[in-house]
């Protein structure tokens, strides 16, 4: 197991343990010593978990470690082993199991997550961690009510798709992208609103980490260029916490900006940030705000004159996820070409229609287009090319099969060799079709589904275990699954990087 160490300069300690270990002498054990395998999982894999983990916890004065001395080392009432075992016999079929607020007890109880239960999935894994860990630090499930009070699920699934698809981490959160602690209805009624952040930070002997930068024009960080670039990395600790850094140009030139989350992937994956960055001039006066909607990391490529300017960097929700706790690490990369540029305007626009992504753009500078390229982006950080119109061209269309976001933007060269970017542009995914299923409350024991194409699918019960996998045809399908007890569960779909999921009930 390699070792890690999320803040090693914390004294309340979150420790994975993933080589095994013998639970006894604590509150599990009514039936004497509980033996447990170790993980089944690899250094790479353990290395995904361990850093989704340790992001879901950034915001905290907690070190997530794989460290057993670390562990040890900890004060008994602040401190818990998470162990990731595939022994689970012991207890049943469940992603994991924990006594609620056993973190202060100062005897060892550990809390477990089943690997193998959860098919080895990282994503899963990690998810089940940082939630069976958060049972120890106090909190209840995430649940969901209708109208009425009445409740339709202990568990909160979120909602949304692709990169900004939201989910409670006290919920379900295997399925979205962006999972986070919430302020919603616990189990025990509508009314009932646990605050995952309050609790953390308030009954376990630690509190929020200390914030690392200034939230003000005054007090902002002096960031320096070196050979016309800088790197700058923070943290955002609570969801009133801003982190003001301060930059100069010597001329005119243009000034591009990667503000991106920490992430474990592409399509910014294990991601528990949303950013937005606002961009101020020397007179303090707001230039422009940097929050595109689909996706979690922000770009700034513009033109800008000499002088002084200020970056705002912070959290914020978005059309799934609430503001409450868009908190974690994130990273700047900044790059600044000095010069006069040749042209007065270069702007993309575009719509999304049907299947189609169309897209305009408009050129206006006196040297003479040589080249240009329009790029495509799923992750806001790497372009690459889509297509190279003719040289008097200002328009492109084309039909997506892309499930996400795409980012635009176009690359355009003049006769005078100055090559400059557009802005930025996000359009959503096309209409396409994708399988649906058709009987949703299933009786008769048959799933029946419609399917444009060919598609693998995995049918999971609630906890993340995989029951059932197979692929349908174009058409109609018919899912056979009277094998399974009475229940809802969920059947996902894939083709290549398409993936949907819808959820069944067997009655």
């Amino acid at each position: 197991v390699p070792l890690y160490n999320s803040y090693p300069s914390a004294s309340a300690v979150l420790f994975l343990d993933f080589d095994g270990h013998t639970v006894d002498a604590t509150a599990w054990n009514y039936d004497g010593p509980i033996v447990c395998g170790a993980s089944g999982l690899n250094s790479t894999q353990i290395t995904e978990v361990f850093n989704r983990v340790a992001e879901d916890y950034r915001p905290f004065n907690i070190n997530i470690t794989t460290d057993s001395l670390k562990y040890l080392a900890a004060p008994v009432n602040k401190r818990m082993r998470v162990i990731l075992t595939v022994t689970s016999e012991w207890f049943g079929a469940a992603g994991g199991v924990a006594f609620t607020g056993s973190f202060t007890w100062g005897d060892d109880t550990p809390c477990f997550v089943f690997s193998a239960l959860l098919g080895n999935n990282t994503k899963n894994i990690g998810e089940a961690s940082s939630h069976e860990a958060g049972h120890t630090l106090g909190l209840y499930h995430q649940s969901t009510y209708d109208a009425n009070c009445v409740r339709v699920s202990e568990y909160n699934y979120g909602n949304g798709s692709g990169e900004i698809g939201w989910a409670p981490i006290m919920g379900v959160g295997y399925y979205r992208n962006l999972t986070l602690w919430n302020n919603g209805p616990n189990p025990y009624g509508c009314t009932n609103y646990q605050s995952d952040l309050d609790i953390i930070t308030t009954g376990n002997g630690f509190t929020f980490r200390t914030d690392d930068y200034g939230n003000s024009f005054a007090s902002s960080m002096v960031v320096p260029f070196t050979a016309n670039q800088f790197l700058f990395s923070g943290v955002i600790e609570k969801n009133t916490d801003m982190d003001m850094i301060r930059f100069t140009l010597p001329v005119k030139g243009r000034f591009t900006l990667n503000a991106v989350p920490y992430n474990v992937g592409t399509g910014n994956s294990g991601s528990n940030l949303d950013l937005q960055v606002t961009l101020y001039n020397t007179a303090q006066a707001q230039l422009n705000v940097y929050n595109p909607a689909m996706i979690l990391s922000s770009v700034i490529d513009s033109v800008m004159d000499a002088g002084t300017y200020y970056l705002k960097i912070e959290g914020r929700g978005n059309i799934y996820a609430p503001n409450y706790a868009s908190l974690g690490s994130y990273s700047l990369q900044a790059n600044f070409t000095g010069g006069v540029l040749p042209l007065r305007k270069l702007e993309l626009r575009g719509h999304v229609s049907g299947d189609l992504h169309q897209l305009n753009w408009l050129i206006d500078a006196d040297e003479q287009v040589v080249k240009q390229v329009l790029e495509f982006s799923t992750d806001g950080r790497n372009f690459n090319e889509l297509t190279q119109p003719q040289n008097a061209d200002r328009a492109f269309s084309y039909t997506t099969l892309s499930s996400t976001n795409i980012l635009y933007r176009v690359n355009v060269t003049f006769d005078n060799g100055h090559q400059y970017y557009s802005n930025i542009i996000s359009l959503q995914p096309g209409n396409k079709s994708k399988p649906k299923v058709v009987n949703s409350l299933v009786s008769t024991g048959i799933l029946v589904v419609t399917s444009p194409a060919l598609y693998a699918y995995n049918v999971y019960d609630m906890n993340g275990r995989v029951l059932g996998k197979g692929q349908i045809k174009p058409g109609q399908n018919s899912i056979p699954v009277s094998q399974y007890v009475p229940g809802m569960y969920i059947i996902e779909f894939n083709q290549g990087n398409d993936s949907y999921s819808e959820k069944f009930v067997r009655k």
